[in-house]
């Protein structure tokens, strides 16, 4: 089987948003081997597409097996190279380094072969498109992904996500508190979720919104089980990325305050009525509290799960 180096060393969003991508390769007879973070792993594995995982960070050099251990399954030298990673050339560059065969990517500076790069397309038909112009077949709407085995411990709860990768991105966490007051005051089971790093933030809004300590399960759950968490959920409320990426891809009900870039890039599809995106302008504090609870309304609603009270 050919095998297929993907390079898509980015975040949890930018690993789903690339699902529909990497499964067109899978299903072209490709052996795929993912270059991204380690901690993605769990849920590369549940896109069911990636065969390995080729730990690499953003910005560093892939270490390709089939150069760096003679015994290894892999060839050489890569058979195709797909850039999901960026317009180039610096990413182009990092696996022309491995001197694949053949190199998938767009067209910039240095290599000219490809489809024209489009800055405002959404990430999921960007690459797409371009496997579209290699001609594979690739679905959009391809991105779902499967519960994982063990199901989730809180099944109905309103998961609040009050942390973000880019400061920039962050709704206020005072907010979020009022938030998952105002949910639990409507005896939904709220819990506050979030990495390792962000728990100091997670146990702040937890505290101002009067939730007990156990609660807060941020630091306190792998990927996994956050994929089983948001599958389960009744409500996903968030500012970061890669989890409304996670309700996508579980079909859960979310509000997604969205700032300072527009969602045109990084939303969830339109035509998911369940998702529920709010942008105002640069600043997502523009966005107000009461506009979140409507919104929170009208995503149960269009779930068919019953209006929330107020």
């Amino acid at each position: 089987m050919t095998t297929a180096l993907v390079l898509r060393a980015l975040g949890l969003g930018d690993l789903l948003t690339a699902v529909p991508a990497l499964r067109a390769l899978r299903r072209g007879g490709f052996r795929v081997a993912l270059a991204c973070p380690p901690e993605l792993s769990e849920a590369a594995v549940l896109t069911g597409a990636v065969d390995r995982l080729i730990p690499t960070y953003d910005r560093d050099p892939v270490v390709w097996p089939g150069m760096a251990d003679r015994r290894s399954d892999l060839p050489f030298y890569p058979d195709l190279a797909v850039n999901l990673h960026g317009s180039g050339p610096q990413s182009h560059r990092r696996l022309l380094d491995l001197r694949p065969r053949r190199l998938w990517a767009y067209a910039t500076a240095g290599f000219t072969r490809g489809p024209a790069w489009d800055p405002a397309e959404h990430e999921v038909r960007r690459w797409c498109r371009l496997l579209g112009w290699y001609g594979l077949r690739c679905d959009p709407r391809d991105l779902g992904l499967p519960s994982p085995a063990a199901p989730s411990k809180a099944p109905g709860v309103v998961i609040v996500h009050p942390g973000t990768k880019d400061p920039a991105r962050r709704w206020p966490p005072e907010r979020f508190a009022e938030v998952a007051r105002a949910m639990a005051a409507l005896d939904l089971p709220v819990v506050i979720t979030g990495s390792r790093h962000e728990r100091p933030l997670a146990l702040l809004v937890g505290t101002r919104a009067l939730l007990p300590p156990q609660m807060v399960l941020a630091g306190r759950t792998s990927l996994r089980e956050l994929c089983a968490l948001v599958s389960g959920a009744r409500l996903v409320i968030s500012a970061d990325t890669g989890v409304a990426h996670l309700a996508t891809a579980y079909g859960t009900p979310s509000v997604i305050v969205f700032g300072p870039e527009p969602p045109a890039r990084w939303g969830p599809p339109e035509d998911l009525a369940r998702h529920q995106v709010l942008h105002r302008g640069t600043d997502p504090a523009e966005v107000s509290v009461p506009e979140v609870l409507a919104a929170a309304e009208r995503a149960l609603s269009a779930a068919t799960i019953g209006p929330v009270r107020r």
